[in-house]
């Protein structure tokens, strides 16, 4: 019974956070160096989309604490895939800080009881996870962009937290989700083997579903 509460609990809040995501989205939507929107049309139905993600991380994780750090994480990855999605772009001013919430956030989870990863290795994990990804930018900065490497350390520390297996299984799904939609796209005649992807949306993608293993 408690965890259908806390189950319900995550819906409504994934689906209040989901309905301010549409106007941060279209805002933040804008090519490098041009100025942010200052207005957002109505009807772009994310509510449903931030309330499953959310029921679905409260499912697998129950009442440990690093819950409520997933809850308030999630809508922030929701907001950066669907703006990578829409211009192939991960702003600065939500991934910097985004690195340092994770870890600050895990850090006071660890202090509580019932806390089921580690912060010391969510820290390992966001320095490595940022290194490697930065070494592939210098390596092909044509293929791999920087916001990418901005992302990555974000995501090493909530996939550190549940430790290096975890991190590794849930980096190669993202590669993985990406590789089969640029697939994909090239089977529907949609794009070239050359053609640009986001792949912020899958890096994302990867590391909600490592959570959802790490918690389980």
């Amino acid at each position: 019974m408690e965890t259908f509460w806390i189950t319900a609990a995550a819906v409504l809040w994934g689906a209040g956070t989901g309905l301010l995501i549409p106007r941060a989205a279209y805002r933040l939507s804008v090519p490098p160096y041009e100025p942010w929107r200052t207005a957002c049309p109505a009807g772009h139905p994310f509510a449903l989309v931030t309330a499953v993600v959310c029921a679905m991380l409260a499912a697998a994780t129950g009442d440990r604490p690093e819950l409520l750090v997933w809850l308030l994480l999630a809508p922030i990855g929701v907001l950066l895939a669907t703006i990578d999605f829409a211009v192939h772009r991960l702003p600065d001013v939500v991934t910097l800080p985004l690195a340092a919430s994770a870890l600050i956030l895990l850090g006071g989870a660890a202090l509580l009881p019932g806390a089921g990863g580690s912060w010391k290795t969510a820290l390992l994990g966001s320095l490595t996870l940022g290194a490697f990804y930065l070494l592939l930018f210098l390596i092909n900065p044509k293929g791999f962009g920087f916001g990418d490497v901005k992302l990555a350390p974000a995501l090493g520390a909530v996939l550190g937290w549940y430790g290096w297996g975890l991190l590794l299984i849930a980096t190669f799904a993202g590669y993985l989700f990406g590789a089969l939609y640029g697939v994909g796209l090239i089977l529907a005649r949609r794009s070239g083997r050359k053609t640009a992807i986001p792949f912020g949306p899958f890096l994302i993608a990867g590391a909600f579903v490592g959570v959802l293993l790490g918690s389980l």
